[in-house]
C-alpha cells in the first residue's frame, strides 16, 4: 500500500512529466521484485493506469505482463490483474466520454492501437496458447478476464488468431467448455467469444458444431425463455447463424440431429398486442432468419428439400402460418415471416399444398393467398411488405403446376363467382394489372407470369380469359388488353411489367404467338417502338419489344400467312435492320439492374424505382437472347432444315417416351414380383421356424417320455428294499393287512396282464396264418397269382410283337411290289402299241393290271386295320401291366406293414412276460416275508403260484419257439 501511495503521489506532483517514469518504475518492480506481494501490487497499479495511459503501459509493460502469466500461474489474483491490464491495452472499448468533434479521431486512433498491440501479442504464438491454457482455470478472476482478452484479440485480428487456435491442440474444445460454466457472466461472454471465433471460418465452425454446440445453445435459449429471453438469446442466435450459414455440413448435422423440431416452440408467440418488446422483436427476427438459413435457395437442392419436409412434419410451418395470419404482429416481423414462409414452401409440393389450404381468421374465411395478394395490390401497404408478398406468391408457384392451374382457373369464365361475394386470386391480379398504381401493375404482371412459368397448358388456358372493358362494348381477351395498355404509353414500370408478362406468355407456346400476331396492330407497334431513336430511359422498353418480336419469330408455327417467319424477318430487315435489332435486344442484359435481379430469387429492392426486372425473367432472357439472334440471321432453307430436325427430334422423343413408359411398367412388375418373392420368403422362414419348433417340442416330449420310463423302472426296482427295511424295524397288524391288500392288487394286475397276453397271442396267431412260411416264396398267394398273370401277359405281348414284325415285313414287300407295278403301268401307257396287236388284247391287259392294283390296295387297307388293332391291343396290355405293377407295389407295402406289426406285437408280448415275471417275484418275496413274520399262508396260494410258475415256463418256451420261427 505504501508503494501505491508513492506512485500516486508522484503522479499528482507532475503527471505530464512523471507518468512515463511511474510506469517504468512499476515495470521494473514487476520484473525485479522477489516478493509476490510487491509484484502483485505493481501489476494492480499498472491495471489502474492502463485505461488512461494505454499507449505508455502497452509499450513498456506488455512484455512483463506476459512473463507474469508464464511464471506466476499459482497466484490467481496477479494473473487476473495481468489479464485485465492486457485487455485494457488491446481493447478498443472507450468508457470515457469524448466530445463529438474529437470522437472520430479518437476512435480511429484506438482502433490502430488495438490492432498494433494485438499484432505484437500474437507475434509469438505461444502467447495465445498460454492464454488458452489459462482458460482451463476455474477461478473466476482468471477465467473471465481471459475470455474477454481472447475475444478482443479475435475482434482485432480475427483470421490470424483463428488460425493459431485451430492449430493449437484441443484449442476449440477448451473454449467449448465455457458454455457449460455455471456462472452466467462467463457463459454469456463465452458465447460472444465463440461468435468472434466462428466468423467466416468453416473449419472452426465444423469443430464447434461437432463439439455439441447446437445442443448447448438450444438449451440456453430454452432456459432463457425462447423469444421472450434477453440479449443472451440474441447472442446465441447470432452464433447459430455463424455455424449454419453457407455451411452444408453443419446444416445436415443440424437436421440429422433433430434440432429443427426444437425450433417450433420459438414461434409460439400467441396473439398478444402488448407482448412485443424491442428485444423480443430482435430475437424473433433472428429466429426467422435462422430458419431461412436452413431453406435458402442458395443451399444444395437436396439439403433444402429435406429441411423443408422436416419443418412441415414437426409443425414449424404451421406455426409460421399462424403468425402470418395473427393480428397485432409488428410490420417488420410480419414481413420477415412472409419471407420465411416463402422459402419454406419454395419448390416443395407438400408444403405448397398445405399453404394453399391455409385460411385467414376472417368472416367468411378467405384463403391466405387471397389475403396476401390484397396487400400486394394495395398501394397504401409498406413497400417491403408488398415485395415480401410477391416473393411468397412466386415461391408458392415455383415448380407447382397444380398451384399454377388453380390460380389460372380463377380467371376462367366457368369458375368466376357471378354473385361477386368472394374475391379470387385471379380477379385481384387482373385488378392490380390494370390499376393506376404502376407498382401494382408491375407486381401483378410478374405474379401472373409466374403462374405461366414452364407450363404450356396454362398459357393456352389463359388465352380463354375475357375482360369486360366498358358497358355496351364486347369483351376483350386478356392478351389484347395487355397490348392495348402497352400501346397507350403508360409509365415505364407498367410497360416493363406487361412486356415481361407477354414474353413469358408467348415463349414456348406457338398458339399464344398466333393469337398475338392475329391482331394486326401488334407487329407495327413493336417495329415502331424498336425503330425509334429514344432516350436512355426508353432503351429498356425497346429491348423488351425486340425480345417480344424475336419470340414471335422463333416460336412461330407459320399458321398465319401474313406473319410467317420469313416475312417477319424481311420486315425487320426493311424497317429496323438486323444489326440495329440485335443491338436493341442487347440493351436488356446490359442494364444496370439486370445483373442485380439475376443474383437472388427474392425481389429485394431499396425503393420502388429499382423494381424493374424479375429473377425468373432474367433466366428467360439469358436462354432466348442467343437463339433469337441466330433465328434472325438464318435463311428460309435453314429454317426448313431446323423444322425437319425438330420433327425428327419430336418423333425420337415420343419413341423414347414410349420405351420409358414400357420400362416403367416393367419396373413396376418387377417390384411386384420382388414383393411377392419377399413375402414368400417370409412365409417360408416362418414355416421353417414352426417346423423347427415342432421338431424341438417332439424331441423334448421324447426325452421326457424316456426319463419317465427310466424313473418308473428305478421306482419298481427300489420298492422291495424300502418295504423290507420298513418291516424289519417293527411288525404291526396294519402293515400285515396292507401287505395283503398289495398281494390282492398284484393278483388282479396279473390276471389283467394275462388276458392282454392272450389277446396278443391270438393276434400273433392270426398274423402267422396270414404270413407264409419262411421256406416258401416271400410273396403272398395273391401276389403269386398276379405274377403268373403278368408272365402270361408278357408272353402274349411277345407273340404279338413278333406277329407285328412279320406283318410289317409283309407290308413293306407288298408296298415295293406295288411301286414296281405302278412303274410298269406308267411305262406301258407311255409306250406305243405293238404292230399287229389288237386293241382287245391291250384292253384286257389294262383290265388285269387295274384288278391287281385294286386287290393290292384292298389288301393294304386290311393290313393297316390289323396294325391299328394290334397297336390298340398293345396299349391295353401295357395298361394291364402297369396296373399289375401298382398292385404288386401295394401288396408289398401291406406285407411290410404286417411284418412291422408282428415285430411290435412280439416286443409287447416280451414286455408283458417280463412284467409278469417281476410280479411273481414280488408275490413270492411277500409270501416269504409273511411266513418269516409268522403269518400263515394258504396252500392254495402256493399251489396257484406253482401252477402259475409252470404256466410262465411254458409261455417262455413258446416265446423262444416263436423267436426261432
Amino acid at each position: 500500500m505504501n508503494f501505491l501511495r508513492g506512485v500516486m503521489g508522484g503522479q499528482s506532483a507532475g503527471p505530464q512529466h512523471t507518468e512515463a517514469e511511474t510506469i517504468q518504475k512499476l515495470c521494473d518492480r514487476v520484473a525485479s521484485s522477489t516478493l509476490l506481494d510487491d509484484r502483485r501490487d505493481a501489476v494492480r497499479a499498472l491495471k489502474s493506469l492502463s485505461k488512461k495511459y494505454r499507449l505508455e503501459v502497452g509499450i513498456q509493460a506488455m512484455e512483463h505482463l506476459i512473463r507474469v502469466l508464464q511464471t506466476d500461474r499459482s497466484d490467481s489474483e496477479i494473473i487476473g490483474y495481468a489479464l485485465d491490464t492486457l485487455y485494457n491495452i488491446i481493447s478498443n472499448d472507450e468508457e470515457e466520454e469524448v466530445d463529438d468533434v474529437e470522437e472520430e479521431n479518437s476512435t480511429r486512433q484506438s482502433e490502430d492501437l488495438g490492432s498494433q498491440f494485438t499484432e505484437i501479442f500474437i507475434k509469438q504464438q505461444e502467447n495465445v496458447t498460454l492464454l488458452l491454457s489459462l482458460l482451463e482455470e476455474f477461478d473466476f478472476h482468471v477465467r473471465w478476464p481471459g475470455v474477454k482478452l481472447l475475444t478482443s484479440l479475435l475482434k482485432q485480428l480475427g483470421p490470424q488468431v483463428q488460425q493459431i487456435i485451430l492449430v493449437s491442440p484441443m484449442g476449440v474444445s477448451r473454449l467449448m467448455d465455457l458454455l457449460a460454466d455455471s456462472r452466467e457472466v462467463i457463459r454469456n461472454d463465452g458465447v460472444l467469444l465463440l461468435q468472434a471465433l466462428t466468423r467466416s471460418n468453416g473449419a472452426i465452425q465444423k469443430i464447434v458444431a461437432f463439439e455439441n454446440a447446437f445442443e448447448r445453445l438450444l438449451d440456453i435459449i430454452t432456459e432463457e425463455g425462447n423469444s421472450d429471453g434477453g440479449i443472451v438469446v440474441e447472442d446465441c442466435l447470432i452464433l447459430l447463424q455463424n455455424l449454419l450459414k453457407n455451411n452444408n455440413s453443419n446444416q445436415n448435422f443440424f437436421k440429422e440431429g433433430s434440432y429443427i423440431q426444437r425450433m417450433k416452440p420459438w414461434f409460439e408467440v400467441g396473439d398478444e398486442n402488448s407482448g412485443w418488446s424491442a428485444q423480443k422483436v430482435t430475437n424473433l427476427h433472428l429466429m426467422l432468419q435462422l430458419v431461412r438459413v436452413l431453406v435458402s435457395p442458395n443451399n444444395p437442392p437436396g439439403a433444402t428439400s429435406s429441411c423443408q419436409k422436416a419443418m412441415f412434419q414437426c409443425g414449424l410451418l404451421q406455426q409460421l402460418c399462424t403468425i402470418l395470419m395473427a393480428t397485432g404482429v409488428p410490420a417488420d416481423i410480419l414481413t420477415e415471416t412472409i419471407n420465411t414462409v416463402s422459402e419454406v414452401i419454395r419448390g416443395c409440393q407438400v408444403n405448397q399444398d398445405y399453404f394453399a389450404s391455409v385460411n385467414a381468421p376472417s368472416n367468411p374465411p378467405r384463403p391466405a393467398i387471397v389475403v396476401l395478394l390484397m396487400s400486394m395490390v394495395n398501394e397504401r401497404q409498406p413497400f417491403v411488405l408488398r415485395c415480401a408478398v410477391l416473393y411468397c406468391f412466386q415461391c408458392f408457384l415455383y415448380k407447382n403446376q397444380k398451384g399454377q392451374g388453380e390460380i389460372v382457373s380463377t380467371l376462367l369464365p366457368s369458375t368466376i363467382d357471378a354473385t361477386g361475394n368472394t374475391v379470387s386470386a385471379g380477379q385481384l391480379l387482373c385488378g392490380g394489372l390494370f390499376s393506376t398504381d404502376s407498382l401494382s401493375n408491375w407486381c401483378a404482371a410478374v405474379a401472373l407470369a409466374h403462374a405461366l412459368q414452364e407450363n404450356a397448358t396454362q398459357k393456352e388456358q389463359l388465352l380463354r380469359v375475357q375482360l369486360a372493358t366498358s358497358i355496351g362494348n364486347p369483351p376483350v381477351s386478356l392478351l389484347q388488353q395487355c397490348t392495348n395498355i402497352l400501346s397507350q404509353g403508360s409509365k415505364i414500370q407498367t410497360r416493363v411489367g406487361l412486356l415481361m408478362l407477354l414474353c413469358t406468355w408467348l415463349s414456348n407456346c406457338p398458339i399464344a404467338v398466333t393469337h398475338f400476331l392475329h391482331n394486326s396492330a401488334n407487329v407495327p407497334f413493336l417495329t415502331g417502338q424498336i425503330a425509334e431513336n429514344l432516350g436512355e430511359e426508353e432503351q429498356l422498353v425497346q429491348g423488351l419489344c425486340a425480345l417480344l418480336l424475336g419470340i414471335s419469330i422463333y416460336f412461330n408455327d407459320n399458321s398465319l400467312e401474313t406473319y410467317m417467319k420469313e416475312k417477319l424477318k424481311q420486315l425487320i430487315e426493311k424497317r429496323i435492320g438486323k444489326e440495329n435489332f440485335i443491338e436493341k435486344l442487347g440493351f436488356i442484359s446490359k442494364h444496370e439492374l439486370y445483373s442485380r435481379a439475376s443474383q437472388k430469387p427474392q425481389p429485394n429492392f431499396p425503393s420502388p424505382e429499382y423494381m424493374i426486372f424479375d429473377h425468373e425473367f432474367t433466366k428467360l432472357v439469358k436462354e432466348l437472347e442467343g437463339v433469337i439472334t441466330k433465328a434472325i440471321y438464318k435463311s428460309s432453307e435453314e429454317d426448313k432444315k431446323e423444322e425437319e430436325v425438330k420433327k425428327t427430334l419430336e418423333q425420337h422423343d415420343s419413341i423414347v417416351t414410349h420405351y420409358k413408359n414400357m420400362i416403367r411398367e416393367q419396373d413396376l412388375q418387377l417390384e411386384e414380383l420382388k414383393q411377392q418373392i419377399s413375402t414368400l420368403k417370409c412365409q417360408n422362414e416362418q414355416l421353417q421356424t414352426a417346423v423347427t419348433q415342432q421338431v424341438s417340442q417332439i424331441q423334448q416330449h421324447k426325452d421326457q417320455y424316456n426319463l419317465l420310463k427310466v424313473q418308473l423302472g428305478k421306482d419298481s426296482q427300489h420298492q422291495g428294499p424300502y418295504s423290507d427295511g420298513a418291516q424289519i424295524n417293527g411288525v404291526q397288524p396294519e402293515e400285515v393287512s396292507r401287505l395283503r391288500e398289495e398281494i390282492e392288487e398284484l393278483k388282479s394286475n396279473r390276471e389283467l396282464l394275462q388276458s392282454q397276453l392272450a389277446e396278443k397271442d391270438s393276434l400273433i396267431e392270426n398274423l402267422k396264418s396270414s404270413q407264409p412260411s419262411p421256406g416258401t416264396n416271400e410273396q403272398s398267394s395273391t401276389t403269386a397269382g398276379d405274377s403268373e398273370q403278368i408272365a402270361e401277359l408278357k408272353q402274349e405281348l411277345a407273340t404279338l410283337k413278333s406277329q407285328l414284325n412279320s406283318q410289317s415285313v409283309e407290308i413293306t414287300k407288298l408296298q415295293t411290289e406295288k411301286q414296281e407295278l405302278l412303274q410298269k403301268t406308267e411305262a406301258f401307257a407311255k409306250s406305243a402299241p405293238v404292230p399287229g396287236e389288237s386293241e382287245t388284247v391291250i384292253a384286257t391287259k389294262t383290265t388285269d393290271v387295274e384288278g391287281r392294283l385294286s386287290a393290292l390296295l384292298q389288301e393294304t387297307k386290311e393290313l393297316k386295320n390289323e396294325i391299328k388293332a394290334l397297336s390298340e391291343e398293345r396299349t391295353a396290355i401295357k395298361e394291364q401291366l402297369d396296373s399289375s405293377n401298382s398292385t404288386i407295389a401295394i401288396l408289398q407295402n401291406e406285407k411290410n406293414k404286417l411284418e412291422v406289426d408282428i415285430t411290435d406285437a412280439k416286443k409287447e408280448q416280451d414286455d408283458l412276460l417280463v412284467l409278469l415275471a417281476d410280479q411273481d417275484q414280488k408275490i413270492i418275496s411277500l409270501k416269504n416275508k409273511l411266513k418269516e413274520l409268522g403269518h400263515p399262508v394258504e396252500e392254495e396260494d402256493e399251489l396257484e403260484s406253482g401252477d402259475q410258475d409252470d404256466e410262465d415256463d411254458e409261455d417262455e418256451d413258446d416265446g423262444k419257439e416263436q423267436g426261432h420261427i
